[in-house]
């Protein structure tokens, strides 16, 4: 019998591929589902070796990878194509495709074609939105055509304009009662996990307690049955801010300055390219090359 647990690394590629079922069976045993925003195809290969339980292509990509200013910008076709680049690097992890900005509000028909272009096109398991009651109905029919739906509630990036900005959510009472009574509508709306994010730990820990499915946070302490953080952020990559609830793990932006200015300052010094960098031809071949026509 193996030893080895749920998320960690097999060397002969035993390890099964991670579906709701699974972070309905994590909640249950109490422990911590991970998960991790990914882009691209070497940031998703590295994830599903190192044993990430899922990778969200979140819409973060406008700001982090693609430069806007919030989260507006980014298109379907901007996120199908990164959640292609995505899902040919894990093999392993749950992947979720972030539905962007007026791609699931205009109507619900086109919320679910847009949900099933996800799947359909760009490989990905399930697809997240954002927002609490008012979004009942249309996550209700997007799993009524068998799409998995992640729900996202508290601070909601694509309602930045109507937050006043990217503030915590659920400070006051007649907030928290709104966030926890909008976390029991999704759950029963169909969602099989749920985002949580910037809001108070306390109230995050007893909306998880409450509800069935798993709770992910995100800004919303420890008490969540899970935990997501954009990876730039995570890697020190993205250097415009860094949110007060992000651990640095490395900070690669400075690592990256470092190694560009060597590089500017090697190639300065004629340094780069040395000879190991370089490409040879045989001597009597040159020589007939030069006497033929000439240096």
């Amino acid at each position: 019998m193996s030893t080895m647990a749920p998320n960690q690394i097999s060397t002969n590629n035993q390890r099964k591929k991670v579906t709701t079922r699974f972070f309905r069976q994590k909640k249950a045993s109490g422990e911590p589902i991970t998960m991790l925003t990914a882009y691209d195809y070497p940031t998703a290969l590295a994830m599903d070796e190192a044993g990430v339980d899922s990778i969200l292509v979140g819409d973060s990509l406008a700001m982090v990878v693609l430069g806007y200013e919030n989260t507006l910008s980014v298109t379907m076709d901007d996120m199908l194509h990164h959640c292609r680049a995505v899902a040919r690097g894990a093999r392993h992890a749950l992947l979720i495709g972030d539905m962007p900005f007026m791609s699931y509000q205009v109507s619900t028909v086109e919320a679910v074609r847009n949900a099933g272009r996800f799947l359909q096109e760009a490989g990905m398991d399930a697809v997240k939105l954002e927002g609490g009651r008012e979004r009942a109905e249309t996550i209700r029919q997007i799993v009524a055509a068998g799409i998995p739906v992640t729900g996202h509630i508290g601070l909601t990036p694509q309602s930045v304009h109507q937050l006043g900005g990217f503030r915590p959510q659920g400070r006051d009472i007649s907030g928290a009662q709104k966030l926890y009574e909008d976390a029991l509508i999704l759950q029963d709306a169909g969602c099989f996990s749920l985002v949580l994010e910037s809001i108070p730990a306390r109230l995050a820990k007893l909306i998880s307690k409450k509800l069935e499915i798993p709770t992910i946070g995100i800004g919303a302490g420890v008490g969540c049955d899970g935990q997501v953080l954009v990876t730039h952020d995570l890697l020190g990559l993205f250097d415009r801010f860094t949110p007060r609830f992000v651990k640095k793990y490395a900070d690669f932006h400075g690592d990256m300055v470092k190694a560009f200015s060597k590089y500017i300052a090697d190639v300065e010094a004629h340094s780069f390219p040395a000879k190991e960098h370089t490409v040879e031809m045989a001597d009597a071949d040159w020589e007939t090359l030069v006497s033929e026509i000439g240096e």
